[in-house]
């Protein structure tokens, strides 16, 4: 007969049995073959022997190892060996501890003879009889029990456990899939009255007789515990979020005060203090029943909810990152208690460590337990118990939208044993501070576009260097721009780079249309501008008279004269209150993708120092030696060595001479900022959106906008639009590069249609630069394209290029995803640090 068993989606199965008794069988047909850790294959592993008994000890260090990475990472596991000693499995049972889960002892008992018979059929088993007998009578003297600190024990005896069959259970902690949105409401304690104002303020509808209550949007309140003691209607407060868990409205956790009252009312003896007493007295005041009811709802509390996809954590006082979704006697405490010292402090109130400065999980903690003036993010984590009972307030926090709705108590209920105090800079970080362990060392960041990119110890100290010395205010890096890759070399006559190969690149990975825009030759500009000052404050913390900033790409200033980045960031102003854009997106700041022109303005010190140099000596030298040259082909008129010297001679003076005028095309005299010009091509980010995941026409057409509003400062972009199956299409596209570039524009940039683009090959390219002739010939030299060096050049690596350009992008677009998403300065400027600090990787930077 088949028999059904259950056991948690997230826990540590312990084999337990004799050697032959059937395990690894059982193993691999409930299992995957990942989540078997077999003594046997580690012993292999260890001395290419399984049977090999004396690297036994190795071989279950390995095992423990895997063990605990899997499980660290949130996987179950199951641990193939014998284990048939109690002292065999204690390790692993502290091992489930360390990582909050449960372990599950299966025990396969399997009768001695069987064990013996089966043995004997194999040829790597070549122990005597001897070792099963010794083992069976170990699993008999020490038969694995709850006792022991397993979760369960499962026996399956003799053909039972090729009947068994096991289903994986969600832990009771996992709501994932609850997505709200929820309104999240701070300690209560009994202020039944505020209660009822906080959810009218919220928008809910409550009965007549304020016993239930249901929001018309369909919102879910969560209690965050405390609903009891101190205050003057406890049995009010819990009427009513009994009645809406029951309705399915609410959803409710326990704090360290219901586990108090749960004991109380189950008859254990308790200390009256602390508000107990009131909550006891008004409850002897209602039936039996009631306080039956009220012990079942305590009782069936979970410690704390995963919600929304894993994007929020609720727990009465806080959670560690480790701890999330997990279930222990240790997980329990600390989201009733937090994490104490043990020590108490001078009212007699316990010392809590501030777990939430070192908070680094990617889901946002919202709390109570421990009462403050005014609730305020930290590191992702934001406590909303705000003292009501004490005389506060009774606060909720609304989410997805991560806004606060407060009531003021109605009066002081309870006189506090400590004042509410706000927290002190030593456990709380300042909204500037960045801790050096949030960058020193090899990074991983996770990102949602590619995965974890990784990022070197030492390509973070040169960002370091960097980021110190000559960065802005981290609070402006939201965003550093990524470098951008050419296309694969050209085999045409004449060209390094040429349109066919970028529009075949992206053709290959199935891309239909692509987007060419005009490529200026400036410098790339990150422009923040807000509506006024106020909304730079708000939103980036900021408070300083321009409202705005222009920065370089990687994360400088880009003036040195505040006048001029003002100007800038009036006119863009001016420029976006007049193109009506503030309204129409909804918000009061945007950050804008751009470049700068002319080079000049920024460059200005590289030109002079390289290009100009370069080109004053090549035209001094081979003026010279032209002259020269064409004097000997006069003398010696019959000879064509002379001639040929006096042809070589000339073509270098005009290749240098090219290379001259190419530099010069990109640069004009700037006198004030109000010769500056700037090309917006991508409007990244406005208040709750990723613009940057909208098209490039839509981002183009807004830059027309901008340009009609102030023609002088912002200048139009050219592009075509390319049908990737259409021959003529493509032409025409490239017979625009041709004509453009040979009137003195750098080139285009060719982009998919849609911004990100995913392929079956990974992530596309979001943009592949196609440079004209005689800009490359600022790039790689006057003489570039004789025909030797051209063919040198061709064998240019870009793989590297390439995927650094892939990392550098993903990045951006996590760094702006996390700022719009509100999280903590750490995490938007983990993202734009390791951007600059790729940088530093020794890639051709002529490519």
């Amino acid at each position: 007969m088949t028999r059904a068993y259950e056991i948690p989606e997230l826990c540590l199965v312990v084999l337990v049995g004799v050697s032959g008794s059937g395990k690894s069988t059982f193993a691999g047909r409930h299992f995957a073959s990942t989540e078997i850790v077999s003594s046997d294959a580690c012993r292999a592993l260890v001395s290419d022997n399984e049977n090999d008994q004396t690297a036994t000890d190795g071989a279950f260090a390995l095992v423990h190892s895997i063990a605990s990475e899997r499980l660290k990472f949130g996987r179950l596991v199951v641990v193939d060996a014998t284990n048939v000693q109690a002292e065999a499995r204690a390790p692993l049972i502290a091992l489930a501890r360390e990582h909050h889960v449960l372990p599950i002892a299966v025990v396969i008992d399997t009768p001695e003879r069987d064990c013996l018979d089966r043995n004997a059929t194999r040829q790597d088993r070549d122990f005597g009889p001897h070792v099963v007998r010794n083992q069976s009578k170990a699993l008999r003297r020490m038969f694995p029990t709850r006792k022991e600190g397993f979760h369960s024990v499962i026996v399956l005896k003799g053909r039972d456990a090729e009947h068994a069959t096991f289903t994986r259970t969600k832990l009771w902690t996992d709501k994932r899939h609850l997505n709200g949105p929820f309104d999240l409401i701070g300690d209560i304690h009994g202020c039944f009255e505020e209660t009822v104002a906080l959810l009218e303020a919220l928008g809910w509808m409550l009965s007549d007789d304020h016993t239930n209550a249901n929001h018309p949007d369909g919102r879910t309140a969560v209690f965050l515990g405390d609903l009891v003691d101190r205050g003057p209607a406890t049995p009010a407060v819990l009427r009513l979020a009994m009645n809406m868990s029951r309705s399915g409205t609410a959803i409710c956790i326990p704090g360290n005060h219901e586990n108090k009252l749960l004991r109380a009312l189950r008859g254990n003896v308790v200390k009256r203090s602390h508000g107990l007493a009131e909550s006891l007295d008004q409850l002897s005041r209602e039936t039996e029943s009631f306080r039956h009811e009220v012990a079942s709802f305590i009782d069936s509390m979970v410690s704390h909810y995963v919600l929304d996809d894993g994007k929020l954590v609720v727990a009465h006082a806080g959670i560690r990152d480790e701890m999330q979704g997990r279930s222990s006697g240790v997980v329990r405490s600390f989201c009733l208690y937090g994490d104490t010292t043990g020590e108490t402090d001078d009212y007699g109130l316990p010392v809590r460590y501030p777990w939430a400065d070192e908070y680094r999980g990617k889901a946002a903690v919202v709390y109570g337990h421990t009462p403050v003036p005014e609730a305020e993010w930290n590191n992702n984590t934001i406590c909303v118990d705000t003292g009501c009972v004490f005389g506060g307030s009774l606060t909720a926090l609304r989410w997805p939208e991560r806004e606060l709705v407060s009531v003021p108590a109605a009066r002081t209920y309870y006189e506090p044993t400590r004042p509410l105090i706000s927290t002190t800079p030593e456990t709380k970080r300042a909204p500037l501070e960045l801790d050096l362990d949030d960058v020193a060392g090899t990074r991983r960041v996770q990102t949602s576009l590619t995965g974890t990119v990784t990022v070197r110890e030492e390509q973070t100290a040169a960002a370091l260097e960097v980021m110190s010395r000559f960065a802005a205010d981290p609070r402006w890096l939201a965003y550093l721009p990524p470098t951008m890759a050419p296309p694969a070399t050209s085999t045409l006559d004449g060209f390094l780079e040429h349109p066919a190969e970028a529009f075949s690149q992206f053709r290959s990975l199935g891309i239909e249309r692509v987007i060419c825009e005009e490529k200026h030759m400036g410098s790339r500009a990150v422009v923040i501008v807000g509506r006024d000052r106020a909304a730079i404050a708000r939103r980036f913390g900021i408070d300083e008279p321009i409202g705005g900033n222009v920065l370089t790409r990687t994360g400088r200033p880009f003036f040195n004269d505040s006048v001029w980045t003002a100007s800038v960031i009036d006119r863009t102003r001016a420029a976006v209150e007049r193109a009506g854009l503030w309204d129409e997106l909804g918000t009061d700041w945007l950050i804008l993708d751009t470049e700068l022109l002319p080079w000049s303005a920024k460059a200005e010190d590289l030109l002079r120092r390289q290009y100009a140099a370069v080109g004053a000596a090549a035209t001094s030298s081979l003026t010279a030696a032209e002259r020269a040259a064409t004097e000997i082909a006069a003398r010696l008129s019959a000879s064509a060595e002379a001639k040929a010297l006096r042809d070589r001679v000339t073509a270098r003076g005009v290749a240098a001479s090219r290379f001259v005028d190419s530099y010069r095309r990109y640069c004009w005299d700037v006198a004030g900022p109000e010769d500056l010009q700037v090309a917006p091509f991508q409007l990244l980010a406005a208040e709750g959106e990723l613009l940057a995941r909208r098209d490039h026409e839509w981002h183009l057409l807004i830059a027309d906008r901008l340009n009609e509003t102030d023609p002088k400062l912002f200048r139009i972009t050219r592009r075509v639009v390319v049908d990737l199956a259409d021959q003529m299409s493509e032409q025409a596209a490239t017979k625009w590069w041709l004509d453009l570039t040979e009137n003195g524009g750098e080139g285009m940039v060719v982009k998919p249609m849609t911004p990100i683009v995913a392929s079956t090959k990974g992530l596309v390219q979001p943009g592949v630069k196609v440079r004209g002739r005689e800009y490359l010939r600022i790039i790689y030299g006057p003489e570039y394209t004789d025909p030797a060096n051209l063919s040198r050049l061709r064998q240019r690596s870009l793989g590297h290029k390439r995927s650094l350009a892939l990392r550098e992008f993903a990045l951006g677009i996590e760094g702006l995803q996390r700022f719009v998403d509100n999280e903590p300065l750490y995490r938007v400027h983990e993202c734009a640090f390791a951007v600059l600090a790729l940088e530093s990787d020794p890639v051709d930077p002529r490519l």
